[in-house]
């Protein structure tokens, strides 16, 4: 249905980029003996639809619970829920993490009473590169903006020359 559908956008406006939100929520065209086999039909057919349409197809998906039972909380690949075939079909695999959520101020103040300002990551997130087939991996530290759900970039240190607004 949602290849169907890409199609027929393709052809009467053009199509630029297709987004799935929450992979899991999909249920794939045939009958699967297991779950993790109909998330692996689903996720290889994301990257047909893909290649067919020569657009990008971006997909979030849910994470295991096994995230949760570790410190930090960093999430990675082997976290990805139901499926190992969506870190074997995704080109680029991102991941958000915030530490904001896992501890109080107070909490992260008596975990790092010596680091350098102390201060509790509240408004930061950290965007990882868990996987990136024709490039480089890594993370990159943005500021959170709770009140519009959106990321800024982060100046970390200010640029010479410059004395504020």
């Amino acid at each position: 249905e949602i290849r169907a559908k890409c199609r027929r956008l393709q052809a009467d406006h053009g199509l630029d980029l297709v987004v799935v939100d929450y992979l899991q929520l999909l249920h794939g065209a045939g009958r699967a003996d297991t779950r993790a086999n109909e998330i692996s039909q689903i996720s290889r057919s994301l990257k047909e639809l893909a290649r067919e349409l020569r657009v990008p197809v971006i997909a979030g998906a849910q994470l295991s619970r096994a995230v949760e039972t570790r410190n930090p909380h960093i999430p990675m690949l082997s976290d990805l829920r139901e499926s190992g075939s969506i870190e074997q079909d995704a080109d680029i695999v991102m991941f958000i993490y915030r530490e904001d959520m896992y501890q109080r101020p107070q909490d992260w103040q008596d975990q790092h009473p010596d680091e350098p300002g102390n201060a509790h990551p509240t408004g930061l997130a950290n965007i990882i590169v868990a996987k990136h087939r024709n490039g480089p991996t890594g993370s990159v530290t943005v500021r959170w903006v709770d009140k519009t759900a959106s990321f800024q970039d982060l100046l970390l240190r200010p640029e010479p020359g410059y004395d504020g607004f």
